[in-house]
């Protein structure tokens, strides 16, 4: 059986009440407003990861979160409190998942006003979410535009091409990689007149989390 990579959107109302997250590897990003998680406080653009229960206390504020977790099944977590409401964006089941150990990376990718990413693939799968700008993805034949809230997932090997709006563009990302890709870039590219060329794109990484054998 595949594992399954979800993301979600939670949206938590200002009223400082608590949230539970049952235990599963999953990524955290605060797109808006401000969350307290495992002892720390959350803001705009910041993100946790881990794979045990945790409880999230809503801010006074609120908060908009997206929110990946990888299950071993079609099971999700769901979270659980007061006021809280969460959507489902995006399902994927992992089919091309690399063999050996794996590291669940949450990272950003952001562009310059028509900044593209020549003809490449990844080590591995992910679900992709656009926050600022809006990209053009090229893959198995087919061109999808998307734009702020839009989310995609890559399979790994399928070569893509990405090409940013005509305005500073950032995504966020979780991808499932090899745990030696650790601090690495998993990006190959196809092209061989295309990998002397310049990278346009900026990369924030914001976990590198080895799994456990039970998660992966």
């Amino acid at each position: 059986m595949f594992p399954m990579l979800r993301l979600y959107e939670d949206v938590l109302s200002s009223d400082g009440a608590e949230a539970v997250l049952p235990a599963l590897p999953r990524m955290i990003f605060v797109v808006h407003g401000s969350v307290s998680i495992a002892g720390g406080v959350l803001r705009d653009g910041e993100a946790w990861s881990g794979e045990g229960a945790v409880a999230l206390e809503h801010g006074r504020e609120g908060a908009t979160l997206w929110r990946w977790e990888l299950a071993g099944d079609a099971a999700a977590g769901v979270l659980i409190g007061p006021r809280v409401v969460t959507r489902e964006k995006l399902i994927a089941r992992l089919e091309t998942l690399p063999a050996g150990r794996l590291l669940m990376r949450g990272d950003s990718v952001a562009f310059p006003p028509g900044g593209c990413a020549y003809l490449h693939r990844h080590q591995g799968p992910g679900i992709r979410c656009v926050i600022d700008g809006g990209i053009r993805i090229d893959t198995r034949g087919r061109s999808t535009s998307y734009g702020p809230g839009g989310a995609w997932y890559e399979s790994g090997p399928d070569p893509v091409f990405a090409q940013a709006a005509d305005r500073p563009t950032r995504f966020i990302r979780v991808l499932i990689l090899p745990v030696s890709y650790a601090g690495k870039s998993s990006a190959e590219y196809l092209n061989e007149e295309d990998k002397a060329k310049p990278r346009v794109q900026q990369y924030k990484i914001f976990a590198d989390m080895p799994l456990t054998a039970s998660s992966s």
